[in-house]
C-alpha cells in the first residue's frame, strides 16, 4: 500500500541525547598499594614481567578456562600531604588453584602508548600441595595510571596456559569526575575560564597562569566520539602578556566545546560544553533536494532515537504521524519522493521537550490544492485537485472518533484530465488536473472529513475538510471555491 495513504496514530518519538550525563561514584583513597592474597595462602608478588610467560603451552587435561574465576578492575587514589593525589588501578583475581599453577599474572596496557605494566604472585609450592582446590583471592594496588587512561587488563596463569585467560577494558575516570577534579593536580592546575558572546558570535577564554608551566593549547571542537577541531588550536606561550583568547563561532551548539591542555605529551585535556542545555540549532538542519524531491536532516552533534514525517491539519494543530516514516536518528535521515506540502512536517521529541519543524511552510515552494463544489450530476459533490504539475491523487473519507485516528476507508482514485482538457481557474492560479465524484449522502454527514492525498510520492500530507454543510454550497458555475470548515 502507498505509504501516502498510510495513515496512523500518534507518534510516538523517543529521542535521547548522547550527550548526558550520570553521577560518579567516589573512588577510595589508599595509603599504601601492594599486594594481598587470601588467608591462609603464602604469596610472593614481583613487578617485572617474565617474557616467557607471553607465549601459552597446552593445558593439562584436569586444567579447565574456569579455574579462572573473576577479574575486577577499579581505581583508587593514593595522597601525599601538599602534593595531592596519584591514581592507581586495582585488580581483583580470583582463581581455583590447581597442582600445575605456580601463581597469576596481571598486565596493563595503555591503548595510547602500548606501555605494558605486569606484576606477578606466586604461591609457594608447600601451599600449592596443602590448598589444591581452594579459592585463591589476590589484590594487586600497585598499577599507575593517568587521568582518562585507556586500558586493556590481561589476567593469565603462571605457566600461562592456552586458552586461561581473562580480558577486560577500562576507562580511568577523567577530570569531570568529582573525586578526580578536586584532588589530582593535573586536573585544577589546567583550568580555564570563559565566557559566551553571543552578540558576536565569539567565545572569550581565559588561559591559567601557572609559574614554571609550559605553553598551553585551547580550541573549539564539535564533541562526537572523540572531540573534532573546529578552526586550529590556538597557542598561548608562557611569556604572553594577555591570557585571553576569543575563539569564533557559527552555532550554538550542545555539543560545541572548549578544549584546554599544556603542552607536554599525554597531557591531561579540560573541556567544557557552553552550550550543552541548547538543542533548538539541531532541529534546524533540515534540507530539500529539488531533483529527487527528496527531504534530509543530518544533526551537527550526536543524537540516538528516532525521527518521523508528521502533517498539521491547520496552524498550532497537533502534527498527526504519517505512518511508516519513523528512522533511527544515528546520523543522516532521508525521505525520498517527499510532497512539498506547507502542511508536511518533521517531528523531533527528547526528555527536555518536543519540537515541530515544518520547512515547506515558508519559501517558493508549489503545492497542490483541493477544492470541493457541487458536481454536475445530482447528489454528488466534485472534488477537484489543482497543481502546477501532473499529479495523480485518491480521497478518503473519515469519522472523526473522541480518539485518533479517525476511522478513514478509502474512496475512488481522482480521474487525472488529460492535458488538452486540463482547464485554468478564474480563482487558482494552478491548473485543475483531477478530479473525483463522491456521493453527498456520504461526505454531508456530521463529523466526517474529505481527504485528499497525493499518490504519486513516497510522503504526502493531505488536504482535509471536515463537517461539509452541503446546504451552503454556492450555485453551480461559481468557480472551484473550497466549502466546509478545514
Amino acid at each position: 500500500m502507498h505509504a501516502g495513504r498510510m495513515l496512523a496514530g500518534r507518534a510516538v518519538v523517543l529521542l535521547s541525547l548522547a550527550w548526558s550525563t550520570h553521577r560518579s561514584l567516589a573512588i577510595p583513597k589508599i595509603a599504601e598499594c601492594g599486594l594481598s592474597c587470601s588467608q591462609g595462602f603464602a604469596c610472593k608478588s614481583r613487578v617485572n614481567r617474565n617474557i616467557f610467560n607471553s607465549f601459552c603451552r597446552p593445558p593439562p587435561s584436569s586444567v579447565s578456562p574456569s579455574v579462572l574465576e573473576a577479574l575486577t578492575l577499579s581505581t583508587a587514589m593514593k595522597c601525599a600531604p601538599h602534593d595531592g593525589c596519584s591514581l592507581l588501578l586495582r585488580v581483583r583475581a580470583s582463581l581455583v588453584l590447581h597442582e600445575s599453577l605456580r601463581g597469576l599474572e596481571a598486565c596493563s596496557v595503555n591503548l595510547d602508548t602500548q606501555e605494558t605494566q605486569c606484576q606477578s604472585v606466586r604461591v609457594s609450592r608447600a601451599s600449592r600441595r596443602r590448598q589444591v582446590g581452594w579459592q585463591l583471592q589476590v589484590h594487586f594496588d600497585c598499577f599507575e595510571v593517568s587521568v582518562a587512561q585507556s586500558l586493556y587488563v590481561t589476567l593469565r596463569t603462571i605457566p600461562h596456559f592456552c586458552g586461561v585467560q581473562l580480558d577486560q577494558q577500562y576507562h580511568v575516570e577523567d577530570c569531570g569526575h568529582e573525586d578526580v577534579a578536586g584532588n589530582v593536580p593535573v586536573c585544577f592546575a589546567g583550568k580555564f575560564s570563559y565566557w559566551a558572546d553571543r552578540s558576536r558570535k565569539v567565545i572569550l577564554v581565559q588561559v591559567p597562569e601557572v609559574p614554571g608551566a609550559p605553553d598551553y593549547y585551547v580550541r573549539l571542537c564539535l564533541k562526537w566520539f572523540t572531540c573534532n577541531d573546529v578552526g586550529v588550536p590556538v597557542r598561548v606561550t608562557g611569556n604572553r602578556m594577555s591570557r585571553t583568547v576569543s575563539l569564533p563561532y557559527s552555532q550554538e551548539l550542545p555539543c560545541l566545546c572548549l578544549e584546554g591542555w599544556f603542552a607536554t605529551p599525554d597531557a591531561v585535556r579540560m573541556q567544557a560544553c557552553p552550550f550543552e542545555d541548547e538543542t533548538e540549532a539541531l532541529w534546524d538542519a533540515i534540507r530539500y533536494h529539488p531533483g529527487d524531491r527528496a527531504l534530509s536532516w543530518e544533526p551537527a552533534c550526536p543524537v540516538s532515537g528516532h525521527v518521523s514525517l508528521c502533517w498539521r491539519p491547520g496552524p498550532g494543530a497537533l502534527c498527526h504521524h504519517l505512518e511508516h516514516s519513523g528512522r533511527p536518528a544515528h546520523g543522516r535521515v532521508q525521505y525520498p519522493l517527499v510532497d512539498t506540502q506547507p502542511r508536511l512536517c518533521l517531528k523531533f521529541s527528547t526528555s527536555r521537550g518536543s519540537w515541530v519543524r515544518c520547512p515547506f511552510q515558508e519559501g517558493h515552494f508549489q503545492a497542490w490544492k483541493m477544492t470541493v463544489q457541487p458536481a454536475a450530476s445530482r447528489g454528488h459533490l466534485r472534488v477537484t485537485f489543482f497543481s502546477p504539475s501532473a499529479a495523480h491523487f485518491q480521497v478518503h473519507l473519515c469519522h472523526q472518533r473522541k480518539t485518533w485516528p479517525p476511522a478513514c476507508r478509502p474512496g475512488p482514485r481522482a480521474t487525472t484530465l488529460a492535458p488538452a482538457s486540463v482547464s485554468r481557474s478564474d480563482f487558482v492560479t494552478d491548473l485543475a488536473v483531477a478530479f473525483v465524484d463522491i456521493p453527498t449522502e456520504e461526505a454531508c454527514v456530521p463529523n466526517t472529513c474529505v481527504q485528499g492525498w497525493r499518490t504519486d510520492v513516497t510522503f504526502s500530507a493531505p488536504h482535509q475538510l471536515c463537517d461539509l454543510r452541503c446546504s451552503e454550497f454556492p450555485p453551480k458555475g461559481l468557480g472551484p471555491q473550497g466549502c466546509g470548515r478545514s
